[in-house]
């Protein structure tokens, strides 16, 4: 049985909401695959109908969602211009020449004008998709050339100054438990669960997992294009391979005494 009701609150970047029914009763919840394919995004104040459904955790949820807005009219040519051209083709010889004229001028220009915004809108599109694609901030494949060039500072570092045995480890125990929750994360995003917190995600990064995070992002294509995430990522990522430099190599010693001999 469907239930009609209205979106009342709807997070376009997490893809999820709720909706009000419209006989009463609480919030259902929604996630944007019950809209299915659709040319526009939920918006509050939508009316829809629905049918009821359960999630994993046996809690209700709307299913096969519709809308009941009236659809957008399609984009059109300007009304009256076929009217202008008969007009014009049906007037008298003296009057013809002149109205020919302004019908081919205004015609000309309909059809520069209708040109443009016919060209704005596919450039806007692939602007768009270019962003989304390979904005700034988005993940590339060469950034995970960072990994094995870290692994060949680490072992050059432990042939000139023996590393402990188990700072191998502890880089790969973190980073397999990294990739974990990236993975156990956009799972959680796609059904619409609790997610992880982003700084839980930075932690993990900072104390050494952060080559995990970095295979997450380019094998799950998950938090490979936010902007603001990628910045705190990789602002963990350098002060952890700062700290490796500066406490496992004579660096920070050599810099104490630099600084206790220019004290005195």
């Amino acid at each position: 049985m469907r239930v009609e009701g209205k979106v009342i609150q709807w997070d376009d970047a997490k893809g999820y909401g709720f909706i009000a029914p419209s006989a009463g009763g609480s919030k259902i919840f929604v996630h944007a695959r019950a809209f299915g394919l659709r040319s526009r995004r939920p918006f509050v104040g939508e009316r829809v109908s629905y049918e009821l459904g359960l999630d994993g955790q046996g809690k209700s949820r709307a299913m096969n969602v519709r809308s009941l807005e009236p659809k957008p009219a399609p984009a059109g040519p300007a009304p009256g211009a076929g009217g202008t051209r008969g007009a014009a083709g049906a007037s008298g010889t003296g009057r013809s020449t002149g109205s020919a004229a302004s019908g081919r001028a205004g015609g000309r220009a309909s059809a520069s004008s209708t040109a443009s915004g016919g060209a704005r809108a596919p450039r806007s599109s692939a602007t768009q998709g270019a962003t989304g694609a390979s904005g700034p901030g988005t993940a590339s494949n060469a950034e995970l050339w960072l990994i094995p060039v870290f692994a060949s500072l680490v072992l050059l570092t432990h042939l000139a100054w023996p590393l402990p045995h188990a700072l191998w480890g502890v880089y790969m125990a973190m980073s397999l438990a990294t990739f974990i929750v990236y993975a156990l994360d956009k799972r959680a995003a796609k059904l619409g669960q609790w997610r992880v917190k982003e700084n839980t995600l930075h932690g993990l990064a900072l104390l050494c997992g952060w080559p995990g995070a970095l295979l997450a992002q380019h094998l799950l294509r998950h938090k490979s294009a936010k902007p603001s995430f990628r910045r705190l990522f990789w602002l963990s990522t350098v002060l952890n391979i700062l700290l490796f430099v500066l406490v496992f190599t004579p660096l920070l010693p050599s810099l104490l005494r630099s600084h206790a001999a220019g004290a005195f």
